[in-house]
């Protein structure tokens, strides 16, 4: 998003759109909109305070799960780090007004976006190719393709600092933010899909895998969508109330990303889930059975 700034000085209203694609800030009209600023500051604030501890006690906590046979955690601790990142630009574009600060809070947005990529898709493969997924994953793939997450940024990231075209920009934006979409949806049919072949599963690693696909695709349709849409559509960019929700909506994904380390941990939250999704993977096991037993009747005519 382009920056929305007012000359205070003048008292006048100006659109001045700067080269960088930024979200991070917002400044309005004291005159149209007088609230908006402390707001703002309020839930800016409030974000910081919650999110830094909140996010340095997960990383601290999600570490301790890393173990050879455990991959998912590798990929939730980066989405914590680049949460981080993003936090700490926050808190820094309170005091400090600089370009480098953009570059470095979209860098953590966009790799945030490709470790919750990664963690849909390690959920997806536990559940439809269980056999490749046991003898196939290790710590050592899951760095690489860590690695390959904290580079692709800079495909965005290089484009603001060389100051290119403002809509090559934007297509670059709106192309990196918008294919994670389908991929979201189809990890969730898929493994909805697949819950009832995947035997090798528990029945509560199940409730937590399809629970973390939905919340990684709450998250990404409720707070970054809003960002997509404001830079596809000119009306939406025209309406500073929108552009004001739609960064702080933004701003909101870390916290939101704490819900992760909830969901890989057992304990009180299977009780949640049991209750919510015990019928669905009852009736799947039923009608899976139920395909067995007609399968065993019909070799035993044979």
């Amino acid at each position: 998003m382009e920056d929305f700034y007012i000359n205070n000085a003048s008292m006048d209203t100006s659109y001045n759109y700067s080269s960088i694609n930024d979200s991070l800030d917002y400044y309005v009209d004291s005159d149209s909109y007088e609230d908006a600023p402390l707001f703002i500051d309020v839930m800016e604030w409030i974000i910081i305070c919650a999110g830094l501890p909140l996010t340095l006690g997960a990383i601290a906590a999600v570490y301790s799960l890393v173990r050879n046979d455990h991959v998912a955690p590798v990929y939730i601790i980066n989405l914590l780090i680049s949460d981080l990142i993003q936090l700490c630009c926050i808190t820094v574009r309170k005091y400090v007004l600089n370009d480098i600060i953009y570059f470095t809070y979209f860098y953590g947005v966009m790799a945030s976006v490709g470790f919750m990529v990664c963690i849909s898709l390690e959920r997806y493969l536990l559940i439809t190719q269980p056999l490749w997924y046991r003898f196939r994953r290790n710590i050592k793939t899951s760095l690489k393709l860590c690695v390959v997450v904290w580079i692709l940024p800079l495909v965005y990231v290089l484009p603001l600092y060389f100051d290119v075209d403002f809509y090559v920009r934007e297509t670059i934006f709106v192309v990196v933010f918008l294919l994670p979409l389908p991929l979201f949806i189809f990890f969730l049919v898929g493994t909805l899909k697949a819950l009832s072949a995947a035997r090798s599963v528990p029945a509560d690693e199940k409730r937590r895998i399809v629970a973390i696909l939905i919340v990684v695709l709450l998250i990404y349709t409720l707070l970054f969508l809003p960002s997509i849409i404001w830079s596809l559509v000119v009306e939406a960019r025209e309406n500073r109330i929108f552009h004001t929700m739609a960064s702080l909506l933004l701003k909101l994904s870390p916290l939101a990303d704490l819900t992760m380390y909830v969901f890989i941990r057992k304990g009180i939250i299977d009780k949640l889930l049991a209750s919510m999704c015990g019928k669905m993977f009852n009736k799947q096991e039923m009608n899976s059975m139920s395909n067995d037993n007609m399968s065993a009747s019909c070799n035993e005519t044979i």
